[in-house]
């Protein structure tokens, strides 16, 4: 039966001997081996009850089998739903609710945090750790290495991406099989992927960078990947000479710049590194380069998108910019409050559309009516502007967003929290300029009746939510600075505490 996407992805390497994941522990996983562990999962979700159509929430860490889980979704017909570790109990009981999981996979280490969740929302509860153990596997080992892939069409839902707003309300990005599939095709023809590439993969697995741009490129180029279970700077390092590739944040590449083994010999059998989720600072661009001679190709895109442009693989990449649109994909630089079109060098908010632009945001009409447009065209809320050459800059971002490290955070879900708090008044969370993380958010807090106490505000932040989404600096105020519409000038904020973290 059809499926468009597993056929493309997983399908056409059954039965192959070739590697797929090299495991820095030593282990070879190869793609015959990879598909028959994904295909003992998909059974292990048919006996759960879960029908095509079903979401499938997945909260643990990375490895091999996590990736496997994906793939089994794929072939099975369900919904994958990825959510980040470092995710509090709070946030999974919104994930899974809003999103009518019928299965949570978590660490053996939550289960009974969770287990309550699960039962409120009447999904069920298996577990799985970072070496792929767990419940799930239990089960997994008496199901066939085989399963019948279940039909599905490019319109049918393959993923949701949970991503928040400026209201502190979190929203399901509904990404079809058409979406992935058309967007790992063109990347794989743009940066001139093909089967002998060697992927070095330390980004995680449950964000759009990780799984569906440098996982499905390696998969639809029948390529390998070096899977490492996190960031470890040394371990880049030791296996870059066995790789050509490398995908990652500008945090890699600024911890890479400072290890005293990243030199030009080790990285003369690469032939492409290419950076996304944050603003590569053209700094780091310039020092890479001159260390080297290699150029890094910086790229443009969204949870809703995918990729949307990209520096080119033969040509200039510009510092400072995110490329040029990806062929299939047109954006537009417009008026925030018209919409009409605004001429190259102006700027204006970032509009794109094409065959990877999302479905929709599951259960919000009206938040998909008011960023997507009838014609197609996604309102991404970022500003830019498109230079005299075509290549796109982004000069800020619309909502107030805040990227470090490559993770999304929004002001306004810290903010929530910060008013409740003792003393204080009312906050506002901005990005400031960090030296290895490109930005982090610190939070100014309006003294109120009483001075704050910082440490209970810090202890109660850390406990409600995810450890990047915690300001990295707490700083008391007596008023924050209004237009005279009363709104927070929060540009007036981060001009004020840009030096917030230099020495």
């Amino acid at each position: 039966m059809a499926n468009p996407l597993y056929d493309a992805l997983f399908g056409r390497h059954a039965g192959s001997d070739a590697p797929f994941l090299y495991v820095p522990t030593g282990q070879v996983i190869t793609y015959a081996g990879f598909l028959g562990v994904a295909a003992r999962y998909a059974h292990v979700f048919g006996t759960c009850g879960l029908i095509p159509g079903d979401r499938v929430a997945v909260q643990v860490e990375k490895s091999p089998d996590a990736l496997a889980l994906y793939a089994a979704c794929v072939q099975a017909g369900l919904v994958f739903l990825p959510l980040n570790p470092a995710y509090t109990a709070a946030e999974v009981n919104y994930f899974v609710n809003n999103s009518g999981a019928r299965l949570l996979v978590c660490d053996p280490s939550q289960h009974a945090a969770f287990g309550p969740i699960a039962a409120k929302a009447n999904a069920r509860l298996e577990t799985m750790d970072g070496s792929g153990q767990g419940s799930l596997r239990i089960l997994a080992a008496e199901q066939p290495a085989t399963f019948e892939t279940v039909e599905r069409t490019s319109d049918d839902l393959a993923a949701f991406l949970y991503t928040s707003g400026t209201t502190g309300r979190s929203k399901g990005a509904m990404l079809s099989q058409g979406n992935l599939l058309s967007n790992a095709e063109t990347l794989v023809k743009h940066w001139q992927f093909v089967e002998n590439d060697v992927l070095l993969h330390a980004l995680p697995i449950f964000h759009t960078h990780g799984l569906f741009v440098a996982t499905n490129v390696i998969l639809l180029s029948g390529g390998a990947m070096i899977f490492m279970p996190k960031l470890d700077v040394d371990h880049l390092v030791k296996f870059m000479p066995r790789a050509t590739c490398m995908m990652g944040v500008p945090t890699f590449y600024t911890r890479l710049l400072d290890h005293p083994g990243f030199t030009a010999e080790s990285t003369a059998h690469m032939r492409l590194f290419i950076s996304g989720s944050a603003p590569l600072l053209a700094d780091t661009h310039r020092a890479f380069e001159e260390r080297t001679g290699k150029s890094i190709l910086e790229r443009y895109g969204m949870t809703e998108t995918n990729m949307n442009t990209s520096n080119p693989y033969n040509g200039p990449r510009r510092a400072g910019t995110v490329g040029q649109p990806l062929p299939g994909v047109e954006l537009k630089i417009t008026n925030a409050d018209t919409g009409e079109i605004l001429p190259h060098g102006e700027i204006g908010v970032i509009e794109v559309r094409g065959p990877n632009v999302f479905q929709g945001y599951w259960q919000m009409p009206e938040k998909t009516a008011a960023e997507l447009r009838e014609d197609g065209f996604f309102i991404t809320g970022d500003l830019g502007l498109i230079d005299d050459q075509g290549y796109v800059q982004i000069v800020g971002r619309g909502k107030d967003l805040i990227i470090s490290g490559g993770y999304n955070i929004y002001p306004k879900e810290i903010e929530l929290i910060l008013d409740d708090q003792s003393g204080v008044l009312e906050s506002a969370v901005i990005a400031v300029p960090h030296g290895d993380l490109g930005e982090a958010p610190v939070a100014l807090l309006v003294r109120g009746t009483q001075e704050p106490d910082l440490d209970a505000i810090t202890a109660i932040l850390t406990k409600q939510l995810a450890r990047y989404k915690c300001p990295r600096k707490l700083i008391v105020v007596d008023s924050l600075p209004r237009n005279t519409m009363g709104k927070v000038q929060k540009n007036v904020l981060r001009d004020a505490h840009a030096d917030a973290f230099k020495i």
